[in-house]
């Protein structure tokens, strides 16, 4: 049986900033790398029931998630594959409450963003978002 991860991706909008997070450095996978909330799909939950979960809990924000996929693509997480889908989210309000899964946030323009994160779908991604640009 091939092990196969699935996780979802929110990219959060803020005045024309995305939501970027600092992975805790205690994480066992890519600490201390800038990402978006993200997480596993739990057995039993949809692709948008887990990215509501996941928003609610790394940020605690109130969002409006558009509930399309943006986009999807494929990685690995420590040698396992791992299909990540995207979606994108309107902040409402509320400020950042951190979890320990991250340890420092920031609102960031495409160009902030593209230079802090290693993840080259992700970074092209948000600029789609920002910007309209292409996928």
């Amino acid at each position: 049986m091939t092990l196969f991860v699935a996780a979802v991706c929110a990219l959060v909008r803020r005045e024309g900033r995305i939501l970027a997070m600092r992975r805790s450095m205690a994480k066992d996978a890519a600490p201390g790398i800038w990402e978006a909330l993200s997480g596993r799909i739990e057995p039993g939950e949809s692709p948008l029931e887990a990215v509501h979960r996941e928003i609610e809990e790394e940020s605690g924000l109130s969002v409006r998630v558009h509930p399309r996929p943006l986009v999807a693509h494929a990685s690995d997480r420590a040698g396992v594959p791992m299909l990540i889908v995207y979606y994108f989210a309107d902040w409402l309000e509320g400020e950042v409450r951190l979890s320990e899964e991250h340890e420092a946030y920031a609102w960031l323009d495409p160009d902030e963003f593209a230079r802090r994160t290693p993840i080259a779908p992700l970074a092209e991604a948000v600029r789609h978002v920002l910007t309209g640009g292409p996928l």
